[in-house]
């Protein structure tokens, strides 16, 4: 019976008797924040509450933010609409991701009209995309591709755009395929900060390599009309898998939203996308210079770490080359 094929099988594995999970007591993870945080440090870590729900919930989103990946996976941020922190996001995901995971992340300036991604961590070097090209017959090592970006206190790295806007709008689909091609050698995220043109010729590069896109709204009601006129152009020109698969991110929602109902707008692109976050508004990324993760809001912090995992959750989807 039952009881025999137990023994059968202890007779086969005796040392299971002996496992870590069998004899070593169950210990309680230690508080992070909150109340409990505050009576484990105080009693000198004696007395330990145990996690919370929020430590439980952001260990968990953690979790997933460092799900395995294979390769390089690209990920492009656009919005058609300007003005909705298409840019912002791009930083601050990018910094949550290179924050939390131990390998590097890159993002690109791929804005044609003086894009600004460069502002939002300190710059370490003049260099620029344009350079990176004209010089990639050299880049052998991580090294040489460090020449031409600039890392901030996140480790998120940054390759910034060309400044003049004549040079810039000469960046091409060829050109960014290009400077992707060279940095999948060296980069396991590269995120890629669109400009708001569609039918720029840097785009169709953009959406020929990424594996994910984050269409950015504002919590407006023109912002959810852009991003959705963003989805139905992707659907009309051949991308309807890029939508069903990408995240759309609602930002900047605030308590004093007006009358616009966020409940609708999270539904109406939750039946179009793959997952819909909202990132509240926060002062430190209304200053619009350079981001600091230790000076959000929580909230804010959160509602990220949200975005990275949700956008992580498609990892597994993709194997590297």
């Amino acid at each position: 019976g039952a009881v025999a094929a137990q023994q059968a099988q202890h007779a086969r594995n005796p040392g299971t008797d002996l496992s870590s999970a069998r004899l070593l007591r169950p210990t309680k993870r230690p508080p992070q924040s909150g109340w409990r945080r505050l009576v484990y440090v105080l009693s000198g870590r004696l007395l330990n509450p145990g996690e919370s729900p929020a430590d439980v919930r952001r260990r968990e989103l953690t979790v997933r933010v460092n799900q395995p990946l294979l390769g390089c996976y690209k990920i492009g941020v656009l919005s058609l609409k300007g003005g909705v922190g298409k840019t912002t996001m791009t930083a601050t995901l990018g910094a949550t991701f290179a924050s939390l995971r131990g390998d590097r992340v890159v993002a690109v300036d791929a804005n044609p009209d003086r894009g600004t991604l460069s502002q939002k961590i300190p710059l370490e070097t003049s260099a620029t995309v344009r350079n990176l090209l004209r010089d990639a017959q050299r880049v052998r090592r991580y090294t040489d591709v460090r020449a031409y970006t600039s890392q901030g206190p996140s480790r998120l790295e940054v390759l910034a755009s060309e400044q003049d806007p004549a040079v810039s709008e000469a960046f091409s689909e060829d050109d960014y395929r290009r400077t992707v091609n060279l940095l999948e050698h060296f980069y396991n995220i590269v995120l890629t900060d669109c400009g708001t043109g569609l039918m720029h010729s840097a785009m169709y590069g953009v959406l020929g390599v990424a594996d994910q896109l984050i269409i950015v709204s504002s919590s407006s009601i023109d912002g959810a009309r852009s991003a959705s006129a963003t989805m139905d152009w992707l659907d009309a020109h051949g991308h309807g898998e890029l939508v069903r698969n990408s995240v759309a991110v609602v930002n900047n929602v605030s308590r004093s939203s007006g009358g616009v109902d966020l409940d609708r707008v999270a539904e109406h692109f939750a039946a179009r996308c793959r997952a819909v976050v909202r990132v509240p508004f926060d002062p430190h990324l209304q200053e619009g210079a350079e981001v600091d993760l230790d000076r959000l809001d929580p909230g804010t912090r959160l509602a990220l770490l949200e975005l990275a995992a949700a956008v992580a959750d498609a990892f597994a989807s993709v194997h590297g080359s």
